[in-house]
């Protein structure tokens, strides 16, 4: 389904989730105050505008209610941020998602009322941390600090076995939610109990980190 979205902020961070959402089919504004970045995006989304992100008068002139959610991208100033994010709550945007600097950043955000806070640079240095210590891994995405989804080539040990023998939910509470063949061309979504893994298969699971970190490939 069709969505519209506006992103403030055409930094790399910014630009990078508007060109994607753009890609996808949806509709994106993006806004900055650097007329040389919206000009830079200004072919690769639905409208690009040089505005004020701090400015009540220009937020309200952009309907912010009308969005479907607004991506507060806005890079190291904090101050603009946390400003931008309250005139955005004010104005009763329906779902506001914000990049933060840092932890007492996003501590802020969450206090004064934004719906999500992420976190790019951090979640990304915890990504390459975690596939140098376990090469296996080919991504991880935390879901809240207690679960998270991994995504994993399948070690030697799990090869052969069936979804039933493997038992990772009665032994580690982890489900395996889907396997993904090693020719790319097919994705198993929700396997059955007699599904093997074959070599090279991609597992994506989802667990408590705790007991991810117990398995072979972590």
């Amino acid at each position: 389904m069709k969505k519209s979205y506006l992103v403030i902020g055409a930094g790399r961070f910014g630009s990078s989730v508007a060109r994607t959402l753009y890609e996808l089919g949806h509709d994106v504004m993006v806004i900055d105050n650097n007329e040389t970045l919206i000009q830079q995006i200004s072919n690769e989304v639905t409208d690009a505008i040089t505005a004020n992100a701090v400015s009540e008068t220009s937020l309200k002139s952009l309907g912010v209610r009308d969005f479907d959610a607004i991506v507060l991208a806005i890079g190291f100033d904090i101050q603009a941020s946390i400003m931008a994010a309250i005139l955005l709550l004010e104005l009763e945007a329906k779902h506001i998602i914000a990049k933060a600097q840092t932890e007492l950043h996003g501590k802020v955000l969450h206090k004064i009322g934004v719906h999500r806070v992420v976190y790019p640079e951090r979640d990304m240095g915890q990504k390459i941390a975690h596939s140098l210590n376990a090469p296996t891994i080919i991504d991880l995405i935390e879901l809240s600090e207690e679960y998270s989804v991994v995504e994993v080539t399948a070690p030697e040990n799990m090869v052969g076995k069936t979804i039933k023998d493997l038992d990772l939910r009665a032994r580690y509470g982890i489900s395996v939610i889907a396997l993904r063949r090693n020719n790319g061309n097919k994705t198993n979504i929700s396997p059955a109990a007699e599904d093997k893994v074959l070599p090279g298969d991609i597992i994506v699971a989802v667990g408590e980190n705790k007991f991810l970190k117990k398995l072979e490939w972590v």
